[in-house]
């Protein structure tokens, strides 16, 4: 299939509401005329124009014989119905009027009746694509299995961002199948093999292992896949690419690096990073301490500046608080202890304590990690994190300071800022 079409604004614009419209006409109208089409897209944690893109391509794919939307949730909480519709944009009269022909559905990855096994993955290839990063607490082999939904469709179609990514490097295009709406064992799998390279090998690079591995797991998918790929800036789109899973995705990757990095002469030492109320619990907000790592000194500190956040996890908090947030090898020399916990639950952990060692039972992370938010000062120090009153935070404080190696970002999380190689 290749690249089908694309549309890049120039410079640091934004393409327009026409330019948009455009190329969804261009590069998917009339190829699915009569065909059963599921679309994949992201939940209220991840920026794009969703409300517009659903109505134009509601319209586009108006030829379909049934069309229905998915959020790829992979572990995050489902949506109720009302919430459903505040994510595509329409009201509840809509949904039962203009828009009654399109399902709206959640991803249920713990349900082990909506999931179906396509294929396995064996120990002996995830050793293969880990190289020097296999580690035994990888495991054997990992089962490929993925919503069954998808086997009842002609065709799926992907939309959504591209983003430097904690995890794979860059997000998008087959993430949204693996882990959007697979098992736990992929989830689990591909986030722990992400942990074992640690965020400063990872995030901001567009070929990794765990980018790897989720591309030979999409390999077992039959139901032919187009991607809609976005590079947003600020809730609008800079860059949009349709095509296959890896054509469509690698030119995203390739404007998104241009677009989503900041590269800085000399480190940080201090950040007030502000996580938007999109990220309503730590599992996500978590975003706005791995996009600075990587630009921080030795010694510098993160600050998390979430005042409205008040939850670690909704779906993994019990898990978490028994890990607490730990840097990757404190996990790892005492695996014994861990290994009963799940995958994804201790990949969280590392990534948001950061790099750093433990040796002779002293744990030594490169950087603080402290939070502002509701999260209480007891509970930052059971998970291992700083804690600071969020009430007496004033951003405008830590604005204009950046010759003096401080930093406030505004609206973390999607932003990586790197340090320049000396």
């Amino acid at each position: 299939m290749g690249l089908i079409t694309q549309a890049v604004a120039t410079g640091n614009d934004l393409l327009t509401v026409e330019q948009i419209s455009a190329a969804l006409h261009t590069g998917l109208e009339g190829r699915f005329s009569g065909a059963r089409v599921l679309v994949l897209i992201p939940d209220h944690t991840r920026s794009l124009p969703l409300p517009l893109l659903f109505r134009l391509l509601a319209a586009v794919l108006r030829d379909t014989r049934q069309l229905d939307f998915m959020v790829a949730l992979g572990t995050h909480p489902p949506l109720s119905d009302a919430a459903l519709n505040v994510l595509v944009g329409i009201s509840a009269e809509e949904r039962h009027t203009t828009y009654a022909h399109i399902g709206l559905l959640n991803h249920d990855w713990q349900n082990p009746d909506a999931l179906v096994q396509i294929g396995n993955l064996e120990k002996a290839q995830i050793q293969q694509i880990a190289g020097d990063l296999w580690h035994p607490s990888l495991g054997g082999d990992t089962p490929v299995r993925i919503n069954r939904r998808i086997l009842d469709y002609d065709q799926v179609l992907i939309l959504g961002p591209t983003f430097p990514h904690e995890v794979v490097g860059f997000s998008g295009g087959a993430k949204y199948l693996f882990p959007g709406i697979s098992g736990e064992e992929m989830i689990n799998t591909t986030h722990w093999l992400g942990a074992l390279a640690t965020i400063l090998n990872t995030i901001g690079i567009k070929e990794t292992p765990v980018r790897v591995m989720i591309n030979a797991a999409a390999a077992y998918v039959t139901t032919p896949v187009t991607l809609v790929s976005l590079v947003v800036v600020k809730d609008a789109i800079a860059g949009l690419f349709i095509g296959d899973m890896l054509s469509a995705w690698s030119a995203a990757a390739d404007l998104s690096a241009q677009r989503h990095i900041v590269w800085v002469d000399t480190p940080f030492q201090r950040v007030l990073s502000a996580a938007p109320p999109m990220y309503d619990e730590l599992w996500t907000a978590a975003k706005a301490m791995y996009k600075l790592e990587p630009a921080m000194a030795d010694g510098g500190e993160v600050i998390v500046y979430a005042p409205h956040l008040d939850t670690v996890s909704h779906v993994h908090g019990k898990y978490i608080y028994e890990a607490g947030y730990h840097v990757r090898d404190y996990y790892l020399k005492q695996w014994k202890r861990f290994k009963h916990l799940p995958l994804g639950v201790l990949a969280h952990g590392t990534h948001l304590r950061g790099s750093g060692s433990y040796e002779h039972g002293v744990e030594q992370a490169r950087i603080q990690v402290t939070l502002a938010t509701k999260i209480s000062q007891a509970d930052c120090e059971r998970l291992s994190l700083g804690y600071l009153d969020p009430d007496t935070v004033n951003p405008a404080d830590w604005q204009g300071q950046r010759d003096a190696g401080v930093l406030y970002v505004p609206k973390a999380g999607e932003t990586l800022y790197r340090l320049k190689p000396s």
